[in-house]
């Protein structure tokens, strides 16, 4: 893995797609699982990846930092293993319950936990106080708002987290121990968009 520090702004010429406002991108936004072939330039990662660090950050400690993967052998090599992982995790004490709801998805030996999307960025966190988690996420909604605003899609895997936080992919992937999977977001051309989601209004608690 090449790990590359970006100092200059990449041109956002570089998107595949005239990006639209802010708002259109909030509202446009979906969790895509349907991806076409072929994959991300550089360039345009880049430009992503700097969308993403412009995120607020407590103590503006920046903890974060990035995985770009793309080879699809060690995509499929991670989603057995994501996989696995949930399959275990559904045997034994799971309090959120999500790797018993999984099960079924994950039982299907066709079923790709990354929707052979073009690109995966995990976004880590380094131990620098207590709002790293929270830092991170507002980099993935970043990222994620940036890439629609081009046209791209999105989606966070949860379910890849537990199998990012091995010893033995945070050695393959020569991510330091220290370091916290908090983010893995795929990336790529979408073969369709999801229709969108219902949402409930606000609830508002307090207004004063």
């Amino acid at each position: 893995m090449t790990v590359e520090k970006v100092n200059k702004i990449p041109a956002m010429s570089h998107l595949p797609n005239e990006p639209i406002s802010v708002m259109d991108a909030i509202y446009q936004r979906r969790s895509v699982r349907d991806y076409a072939p072929g994959q991300l330039s550089e360039a345009t990662l880049h430009v992503l990846l700097y969308a993403a660090v412009q995120a607020p950050t407590a103590m503006h400690e920046q903890p974060w930092a990035f995985a770009v993967i793309q080879d699809r052998n060690l995509l499929d090599r991670l989603s057995e293993t994501a996989k696995q992982t949930v399959w275990l995790q559904a045997q034994g004490e799971d309090p959120s319950g999500l790797a018993r709801r999984s099960v079924n998805l994950i039982s299907d030996p066709a079923f790709n936990v990354f929707y052979n999307a073009g690109a995966l960025i995990v976004i880590y966190g380094k131990p620098l106080g207590p709002f790293v988690a929270a830092d991170c996420w507002l980099a993935a909604e970043n990222l994620m708002l940036a890439a629609c605003a081009a046209g791209l899609g999105t989606c966070v895997i949860g379910l890849a987290v537990p199998a990012l936080n091995s010893p033995e992919w945070k050695r393959l992937l020569d991510i330091p121990a220290e370091m916290t999977a908090y983010a893995p977001i795929l990336l790529g051309h979408p073969a369709g968009m999801p229709p969108p989601p219902p949402r409930k209004p606000p609830e508002l608690v307090c207004w004063k």
